[in-house]
This record gives structure tokens, C-alpha cells and sequence, in this order.
């Protein structure tokens, strides 16, 4: 398939993802409302086309499941006593002076220095959340892999626009920084939805079926991670 990376279906803005790792179209709804479609090197638009409308149903319920829950993302400010939340725990932002690094936890409050604030302080804050996923994911991730039978290759934090994760068949997982905000069982549940598509590619039936295998809960925990995940913090 060639042409724009976005095209309209009907009433609906398809953004458009190759992959040389996809064998069948992928449709997933991301957290900011948009329709993503990853599909293979050489797709006819027109095929394209037809699965979208094939699956508009599921679409515009996904749709309106994503706008009920994504108004209101509070803004948050880079001021003393100001919020910000590390695992399912909110910590008072404190500016300060003098440290050994640009942002840090330090007896309970998150320490940031007055020349992050003034250069980039959304990017100390990623820095800082993307240090801490690197060093605390792997040890929560393994025991999932081992219990779902998925070797992993890599482990990567980064910023994943508004997917919490995403995952290659040579074993490798991405992770949105933004996972370290949630509570420790909420990240169970990306990393356990994320094993489990090293196995099953769509959101089938069989994969529904390994998740709740490995997680007997995990419809509860995705309906509170869908209610909690428009109130973490993004920047614009």
C-alpha cells in the first residue's frame, strides 16, 4: 500500500502503520481516540478499507468507551506542592536549589531542581520515569513470562503515544514511561496483556483466554486501568 500515512474511512481518520512484522491488519483504538491500523508491506488500500468497515461496530464502541473516559486529563504545574503520581502514589513536587540530579525521590517528596524547571521540566520528569521503569520492570516482568511461557529478548521504556505497550514476535516489549505512574498491580496487568501477545497477535478469543489464564482478575483490573489512565499525567 502506498499513499498518505492517514486516510478517511467513512467518518473515520485512519492513521496507517507498516510493518514488516505483520501478517494480517491490526485495528487498535488508542488512548487519545485515534484508529491505528499496522498492517503489512504491500496491503491494497481497498482491503484495507473493507476490514475497517468490517469491524465499524467494534470501532465506534471503542471509540465511545476512549471519549467517556479521556475528558479532563488535569494539567498539572512544575511548582512546590504540585502532584505527580509513582506507582498508584501520588508524590508532592518539591523545586529546589542544589541536588546530584535533575529530579529525584528523597523522603517522600520528588525533588526538582529549579534549572529543570526553567529549561524542560516535562523532560527531567520522562527522564526520571523512564529511569526508574528501566531499573524496576524487569524484575516485575519475569515472573509473567515465565508463568505465560514467552521468553523475553528486551525490555525497553519509552514513549509510546497513547499505547501503554507494545511488543515484537522476536521477543521484545516496549513500555510507555508513563506505566511507572500506575499502581504495581495495574502494571501486572500491561505487562501480562503485552506477554501474552507474543503468542497471540489480535485481540481474540484465545488471547482474552491466556491473559485471564495467567490473571484470573484481569477484566477487573482493565476496567480500572481504562478509568484510571486519562488522570495520569501526559504532557502536551
Amino acid at each position: 500500500m502506498s499513499g498518505p500515512t492517514t486516510i478517511q474511512i467513512g467518518d473515520l481518520d485512519v492513521r496507517v502503520r507498516v510493518s514488516d512484522r505483520r501478517r494480517h491488519v491490526r485495528l487498535t483504538v488508542e488512548r487519545d481516540a485515534a484508529v491505528t491500523a499496522t498492517v503489512p508491506p504491500g496491503i491494497d488500500q481497498a482491503e484495507l478499507v473493507k476490514i475497517v468497515k468490517s469491524r465499524r461496530r467494534w470501532l465506534y464502541r471503542k471509540l465511545a468507551e476512549r471519549r467517556s473516559v479521556g475528558e479532563g486529563r488535569p494539567a498539572r504545574e512544575y511548582v512546590s506542592g504540585e502532584g505527580f503520581p509513582y506507582l498508584g502514589r501520588s508524590y508532592r513536587l518539591l523545586v529546589i536549589d542544589e541536588a546530584p540530579v535533575p529530579v529525584r525521590l528523597l523522603r517522600g517528596r520528588l525533588e526538582i531542581l529549579r534549572s529543570a524547571v526553567d529549561d524542560d521540566p516535562a523532560a527531567a520528569l520522562i527522564g526520571w520515569y523512564t529511569r526508574r521503569g528501566r531499573a524496576w520492570l524487569p524484575a516485575r516482568l519475569r515472573p509473567w513470562a515465565e508463568r505465560m511461557q514467552a521468553p523475553i529478548s528486551d525490555l525497553r521504556v519509552m514513549p509510546l503515544g497513547y499505547r501503554w505497550g507494545s511488543c515484537s514476535q522476536d521477543g521484545r516489549l516496549n513500555l510507555h514511561w508513563a506505566t511507572m505512574q500506575l499502581p504495581p498491580d495495574l502494571i501486572d496487568y500491561v505487562l501480562a496483556h503485552e506477554v501474552a501477545h507474543l503468542h497471540e497477535r489480535d485481540h481474540g478469543e484465545r488471547f482474552w483466554s491466556r491473559v485471564e489464564r495467567a490473571m484470573p482478575d484481569a477484566a477487573a483490573r482493565r476496567i480500572r486501568l481504562k478509568h484510571l489512565g486519562p488522570h495520569l499525567w501526559l504532557p502536551e
